[in-house]
């Protein structure tokens, strides 16, 4: 079926399935897999806008493809497109190679045919991206909703891309124009997050596969909505912090979305579908009185679904007993405190004390709260080996504080793979104490093409070097498995198989480490192959157990009555 612009998500690195690679455990605390198969919801936004335009428009993930069956062709798949525009996202780094191979592909193939970039990495390395011969335009900017239709309407209606906010374009004699970054919105009510247009679609392009946000979503759906782009906080490791929209989106201070159309978003999502809906940004972020106000149309609305709440700082009784007699299908909170030294904490731009998170934690669950996720990283600007290992040890005062049967949840994993674009970090590293291998988009490209997550690591620290930082990884998580057993939370066989795995993970690496040493490439080449199915079997919680992180969800199929009933609301709505 023809489209006006097929939306298209990469793997990590294409093509995985023909390349030896040790992941390690880059991505044990996140829902996707290393091959970081999950779309942003720009893709579901930006669509919504053009479908209200009049244009026709498509999902397709081709990572998840890749990952569901070896024999998935997906450069066949993209050869029967037919569309007008190709938008590929290029938001978060580590996407840095597969983008630009689905772009190659896609001009193989369709030569006429405009290949668009954009995301938060794409408006870093716009200029780097645009001189490329397969991108033929770069949308800069977090609210491209608006600039997207505008492009559109000026590519098929015959009008003037010169008038079209946030883009860096070619013209028909491959000359580069930028037109400035200067759509920014204040507010996110006018944007479209509508999970019944994406509902639609799936159904008039008859692709559920390729249009499931991560692979299995379909199994176990998690839902989200939004309360702003932008922060008000400066993490100095993140991508996403008040410096980095700053200098990357030219976002002077957040936009949030009011409380009343955020519980509206909650609410349409319940009409579709039975999930927990994770609620993205501190809810306090905008001030307690927007908190008060969301968990006021909660009530109204009878909000049904599990909601799951993220925590920027402490929080006391006052606030978590609010939101339990307002989300009347349990709550669940995520916390990523990151490090359990106040003094690295602080240097990164937390200034809560060790005592508001063991404060926060029992109270959290004495007030109602289902489950609660706390996250710890390696690899911090002031963490040495020692500090990182005490935010492992940490979790046996932290276990001790609950019930054993409270659903309390603690990670640790590096920092990795690379330090985001646009931090502080990334922009000073010398002022933190990092020593950075990857500065351009290319050198970051290259990078995952190496075979084991340690040679992807992009940084190494005063403190860490890269092999430190992939040992106190493997160690923590160790450490982490002992205090979960001492605190009676799992058992000795499920701890001894976790100490199993982990220490077959960090021989693994080892293993690669010795290959990579083998001057002759066409041995080492060999050698790596031998690691292949290891490495494989060994993508998915590799020093965690991936399958913490589920919530109880029916599948989306379980949910068919519900859609339906959703789609005639959705109707009547409009």
């Amino acid at each position: 079926m023809r489209t006006d612009i097929v939306f298209l998500h990469a793997p990590s690195v294409y093509d995985f399935r023909k390349k030896p690679i040790f992941y390690g455990p880059v991505s044990d605390v996140i829902p996707s897999s290393p091959v970081f198969e999950m779309y942003p919801v720009g893709f579901m936004t930006i669509s919504s806008h053009l479908n209200a335009a009049g244009f026709r428009t498509r999902i397709v993930n081709v990572a998840v493809r890749m990952l569901q069956s070896d024999r998935f062709d997906a450069e066949e798949l993209i050869r029967k497109l037919d569309s007008d525009v190709y938008a590929i996202d290029l938001h978060w780094m580590p996407h840095a190679h597969g983008a630009i191979e689905l772009a190659k592909i896609v001009k193989k193939h369709h030569p006429d045919a405009k290949v668009e970039f954009g995301g938060l990495t794409s408006s870093y390395f716009y200029d780097e991206l645009i001189r490329r011969p397969e991108i033929d335009l770069v949308m800069r900017g977090d609210t491209t909703e608006e600039p997207t239709v505008r492009m559109m309407e000026a590519l098929q209606r015959g009008g003037d891309l010169s008038q079209v906010p946030n883009l860096v374009w070619k013209d028909s004699e491959g000359k580069v124009h930028d037109n400035g970054l200067t759509y920014s919105l204040e507010s996110l009510d006018s944007i479209r997050f509508d999970y019944g247009s994406m509902i639609k679609n799936v159904l008039r392009n008859m692709d559920i596969k390729g249009a499931l946000p991560w692979y299995g979503w379909d199994k176990l759906p998690l839902t989200s909505v939004f309360t702003v782009r932008g922060c008000s906080i400066n993490c100095a490791e993140c991508g996403g912090s008040h410096h980095a929209n700053g200098s990357v989106v030219c976002r002077k201070r957040p936009a949030f979305r009011s409380p009343e159309k955020l519980a509206e978003d909650v609410d349409i999502i319940q009409s579709y579908l039975d999930t927990p809906i994770f609620i993205v940004g501190d809810l306090r972020q905008a001030g307690n009185g927007y908190a008060q106000r969301f968990l006021k149309e909660c009530r109204e609305r009878r909000i049904k679904n599990h909601v799951v709440v993220e925590l920027f700082n402490g929080a006391g009784p006052d606030y978590f007993t609010e939101i339990d007699r307002s989300i009347e299908g349990g709550w669940s909170i995520e916390f990523s405190p990151d490090s359990h030294d106040e003094s690295v904490r602080s240097a990164l731009g937390k200034g809560y004390t060790n005592e508001a998170i063991e404060r926060t934690i029992p109270t959290a669950f004495e007030c109602g709260c289902s489950r609660f996720d706390l996250f710890y990283m390696n690899g911090l600007p002031f963490q040495d080996r020692e500090s990182a290992m005490n935010s492992a040890r940490a979790a046996k005062k932290l276990w001790a504080s609950v019930k054993r049967d409270d659903g309390l949840f603690i990670y640790n994993a590096p920092f990795a793979p690379f330090v985001d674009p646009g931090s502080r970090i990334f922009e000073n590293p010398e002022e933190w104490g990092y020593t950075l291998r990857a500065r351009t988009l290319e050198d970051h490209r290259r990078l995952l093409d190496n075979p084991s997550w340690k040679h992807v690591l992009s940084y190494e620290t005063k403190w860490m070097t890269r092999d430190d930082v992939a040992e106190i990884s493997y160690d923590a998580a160790i450490e982490l498995a002992s205090c979960e057993h001492g605190a009676g939370r799992i058992s000795k066989e499920t701890f001894d198989q976790r100490v199993e795995r982990t220490e077959f993970a960090r021989d693994l690496m080892h293993r690669v480490d010795e290959i990579m040493l083998i001057e002759d490439p066409e041995e080492r080449e060999s050698k790596l192959w031998e690691t292949k199915d290891e490495g494989m079997r060994m993508m998915n919680s590799t020093i965690a157990n991936k399958k913490d992180l589920d919530w109880d969800a029916g599948s989306i199929w379980s949910n068919g009555p519900r859609v339906v009933c959703g789609l005639v609301r959705s109707f009547i709505r409009k």
